[in-house]
């Protein structure tokens, strides 16, 4: 596995990823034209995507953008992983490869990830890289249904990483 700059490229791949039910159930964008959405967050300049590359092939997007006030100087992760991959350590490999980067080339201390609460998977997968619950963000996030639900707010300090690499 590893990580690359999302290029326009690489649109058509992601594409197909996040139209993947269960990428699609959190990570709406516009399911009408879901190229038009990943253009759209390629090219939002507060946020830095990378390419998971696994096994020569598009395996998913993982993401940072940062809070640059200094006195609450952070980053913040996101990721999706195409689901018939998932089970496999990509994800996992993917966040501790982007928090070493982010820790080691941009001497941030602290980073943030805000799963959905009920996303076991991806919250063991966050756990994994060194991550830990810090609460629960109630009615965080609209659904596919158009329901609230609640997020887990998770981070993770830069002395507490533990570099596993895979």
């Amino acid at each position: 596995m590893n990580l690359r700059p999302a290029t326009d490229a690489d649109i058509p791949a992601l594409v197909k990823i996040r139209l993947t039910p269960a990428v699609l159930e959190r990570w709406r964008g516009d399911g009408e034209d879901m190229a038009a959405s990943v253009a759209q967050d390629l090219a939002d300049p507060d946020i830095q995507t990378f390419v998971i590359v696994y096994q020569d092939q598009v395996a998913g997007a993982i993401q940072w953008g940062s809070e640059d006030e200094p006195d609450y100087r952070h980053a913040n992760v996101d990721i999706f992983v195409d689901p018939a991959l998932h089970g496999r350590g990509v994800g996992t490999d993917a966040v501790r490869t982007l928090v070493r980067f982010l820790i080691n080339e941009h001497g941030y201390h602290r980073l943030t990830i805000d799963p959905a609460a009920d996303n076991a998977a991806a919250i063991r997968c966050y756990e994994k890289a060194g991550f830990r619950p810090v609460g629960v963000l109630r009615r965080y996030e609209r659904a596919l249904d158009g329901t609230w639900h609640d997020g887990l707010l998770m981070d993770l300090l830069a002395d507490e990483f533990v570099d596993r690499r895979p």
